[in-house]
């Protein structure tokens, strides 16, 4: 059985919105296409095309109806971005930091240590326009097949690094609650990371080395995040707020422990629920969208593309879209 070793720690009270299901705005009606198991993430191509990774390593292309195979990882990729010299960059949960040759289909590793340290769950990035990367790395303890018990525990083991064009690697922010997605500035000018289990999105400033919020105390559990072409911080929000581990967490660790223990039946789990937000890079809460659909749930990824926004799921079969209204 896997050891769990929770930390105390007092939540900020769970917003209003977080007990609601529904936006003020319905969520507009999705258009599905169904993969295999697990497209995490979404990235959009200059011709339409749409990238997603599967839980059986392959980076899949879907375009004009047809769905092809680009690459084959071997391992489990998350995260995807564009490079600028058109290759596609790859958070392998595995294996680290990949950059994929989308034409040849062939890869290979960017980063997959770190101070000598093999990296365990490489989980979100985002590129500027210089070629520098901002990547998450969610645990230092966990892979990606314990997620659920890094949530658990309130893990505060996650980093974001930085990986210059001269192949420089610097582990800029240290002790974050399951480091997740990221985006920037093309410029650099500041970068976001989302805490999962810290129910936020920091703002990191690199000329000043500052962090402080986009959004302190989000209403959800916070995933990939993406910057839209309408200058947005694209949200996607994996379930609401659970006020059962949000009571459990300053208390004493036993209890977390007995609740580890229990049958995934009686776990916790994520609710049923399509929701994304976007804020400006200031904070300011420009869209929320949330209600349910029969074939998607659990938004993992989310990318704003010429005011169609892109959904993936981790544990779904399915990525959908929407026009924003």
């Amino acid at each position: 059985m896997t050891r769990v070793e929770p930390q105390r720690w007092t939540p900020p009270p769970i917003p209003p919105r977080s007990r609601q299901r529904s936006s003020a705005i319905p969520l507009p009606d999705l258009t599905t296409i169904d993969l295999p198991q697990g497209p995490e993430d979404v990235l959009l191509g200059a011709d339409g095309a749409v990238f997603t990774g599967v839980a059986d390593g392959r980076i899949l292309r879907i375009h004009d109806g047809k769905v092809d195979k680009v690459a084959d990882t071997g391992g489990r990729p998350l995260g995807l971005e564009w490079l600028p010299d058109g290759r596609l960059l790859v958070c392998d949960a595995t294996l680290g930091l990949l950059q994929v040759d989308v034409e040849r289909g062939s890869s290979e590793v960017v980063v997959d240590l770190v101070a000598g340290e093999r990296m365990r769950f490489c989980n979100n990035a985002a590129v500027q326009s210089d070629g520098t990367i901002w990547f998450s790395d969610s645990s230092l303890r966990r892979g990606l097949d314990e997620w659920r018990t890094e949530v658990i525990e309130h893990g505060t083991s996650g980093r974001l690094l930085k990986l210059d064009p001269d192949g420089s690697l610097h582990v800029v922010l240290e002790g974050l609650a399951f480091a997740n997605g990221v985006a920037c500035a093309p410029d650099g000018s500041w970068v976001a990371v989302a805490e999962t289990s810290g129910y936020t999105v920091l703002r990191y400033d690199p000329a000043t080395e500052e962090t402080t919020h986009i959004e302190p105390n989000l209403p959800g559990f916070p995933d990939n995040i993406s910057l839209g072409t309408d200058g947005l911080v694209w949200v996607a929000l994996a379930s609401p707020r659970q006020a059962l581990l949000d009571k459990l967490l300053p208390k004493a660790p036993a209890m977390r422990k007995l609740a580890h223990a229990m049958p995934e039946a009686l776990q916790p789990k994520a609710a049923d629920t399509v929701w994304v937000q976007a804020y400006t890079p200031e904070g300011q809460l420009v869209h929320d969208f949330q209600g349910r659909h029969p074939r998607m749930s659990m938004v993992t990824g989310v990318r704003e593309q010429h005011g169609t926004v892109w959904m993936g799921s981790l544990e779904g079969r399915t990525i959908a879209s929407f026009r924003v209204p």
